[in-house]
This record gives structure tokens, sequence and C-alpha cells, in this order.
């Protein structure tokens, strides 16, 4: 491919714009999803407030085909009563897209999986546990929108601080 050179208005030569970035959400799915309504199987009554706790991981693999990936947000999403402390219900669903990007360096691919592509699938994710937890008997729990750059940066810095304590325990 040739790369070609455009002169600035200062008259000095400057490299072509790198391609622009394309993505296209191929397809997206509940791979797996599992909702036990524990309060309606303990026959509990009286009035009770929710404390609901949500575990999100995310999971991304290259996939056969060139060009394209899969992404995957598995939420668990769990809420006990305040206070008893009961399990009400426990919801789980992996929710996963494929993806065909192109134009990514390599050393953005990683932040580009597990950030852009999450932020694309989660409104999908979360229209449909607020259906799940509404048609399972409690009002609708509409999730609060998830900061992925965040999510990413906890994650990295979790894993240097595991491999330097790892790596401190081998030399000692």
């Amino acid at each position: 491919m040739a790369e070609y050179q455009q002169e600035n208005p200062n008259g000095q030569a400057s490299a072509a714009a790198p391609a622009p970035v394309k993505m296209n959400v191929l397809a997206q799915f509940v791979r797996d999803m599992s909702f036990e309504n524990i309060l309606a199987q303990k026959g509990s009554t009286g009035e009770v407030q929710p404390d609901v706790q949500v575990q999100v991981n995310l999971d991304a693999k290259k996939r056969n085909v060139e060009h394209q990936f899969e992404v995957v947000i598995k939420l668990k999403v769990e809420s006990k009563s305040k206070g008893t402390n009961d399990t009400l219900f426990i919801l789980e669903m992996d929710y996963a897209g494929v993806f065909h990007i192109e134009n990514v360096p390599e050393d953005q691919m990683h932040p580009f999986l597990l950030i852009e592509c999450p932020r694309m699938l989660f409104p999908f994710a979360r229209r449909i546990i607020s259906d799940v937890t509404r048609d399972g008997g409690f009002p609708p729990l509409n999730l609060e929108m998830i900061d992925f750059v965040a999510l990413y940066r906890n994650e990295i810095a979790r894993r240097q601080q595991a491999n330097a304590s790892g790596e401190q325990k081998l030399d000692a």
C-alpha cells in the first residue's frame, strides 16, 4: 500500500492520515442466562428493601475469520434484603457480540475490545436485565451506566499489582 505525503500550509511535508477505524456489529446475543427468584421460592412476605450488587467481567477473543472478534459482558446481579440479608434474586447473564474491526493498531486492540465493544453492547444487556427482573416479579432493574474505561484501568492495575507481588514471592 502506498503512503502519500501532503504539504502543510507552512510548506512542510506530512505523512498521510491513518485509515479510519472500521467497526461493525455483526451479531449480538444472550449466550447464557439464569434468573432465580429466591424470594418467591421461600414464600417470604412483607416489605423488603433490596440491596443490589452487580459484578461485571469482560472477555474478548479473536475469531477464526480475519478481523472478527467476540466480546462477552458477564454480569452477575444479586439482590439481598437490607434488613435480613436474605437473597431476593440472582441473575447471571453472558451477553456476547461479534464484531468486525479494521484499522485499529495492534497495541490498541486490547483496550478497544474491552472498552468500545462493551459500550456498544451494554444498552441491550441493560434492557434484557430490566425485562427479566420485571418478568420475574420485581420492579424493573435499570442498571447504572458502566464506566468501561475505569473498569479496564482497574483490571490492568490489578494485574500489574498481582505480577509485582508474584515476582516478590518468587524472589524471597
